[in-house]
């Protein structure tokens, strides 16, 4: 396990990949998978505070494209759930995404509810295109935020 994980974090070694480490683990976090990208953000932005934005903006793009592929797995699970089950899933999670549709993709940016519901929304068949949108907005508004936080509110914390 450990010979798996340094060679990972070679690949993926912040310096020398940059912007496309970035992305891959903007990617991955937003899948089910329990991982967390902001600590990537932060640390090229720190290692190289020219690339805010660049790097903000390619972790909103690999994380929102990450909530989309989530949502076709919500929505390929459904479709195998139903002709399994022949009948509709019922929930009050199901029926609060149901009133509020895709703008409740703008909560995909929360720790532990956010990916799944992506997920959710799939299942529901939510409209694939207003979700991903929702969920765009909602990822940028936590890179913006998380990574100017730690940059410019805690600036002496944290040295490269």
């Amino acid at each position: 396990m450990e010979t798996w994980l340094e060679s990972m974090l070679a690949v993926l070694a912040l310096p020398k990949f940059g912007l496309s480490t970035v992305f891959v683990v903007a990617f991955i976090s937003a899948t089910l998978l329990p991982f967390g990208s902001e600590p990537a953000v932060f640390g090229l932005v720190k290692l190289d505070p020219q690339l805010f934005w660049p790097a903000v903006l390619v972790a909103t793009a690999g994380n929102t494209l990450g909530g989309a592929v989530t949502w076709w797995m919500g929505y390929g699970a459904e479709r195998a759930y139903e002709r399994v089950k022949h009948k509709p899933a019922e929930a009050r999670v199901l029926k609060w995404l149901e009133r509020f549709g895709p703008r409740a993709c703008l909560l995909s940016w929360l720790p532990v509810i956010g990916d799944p519901l992506c997920a959710v929304a799939g299942w529901l068949r939510l409209p694939f295109w207003p979700c991903v949108l929702y969920m765009a907005i909602g990822k940028f508004a936590r890179y913006l935020t998380m990574t100017a936080l730690l940059l410019w509110v805690l600036p002496g914390q944290f040295h490269p």
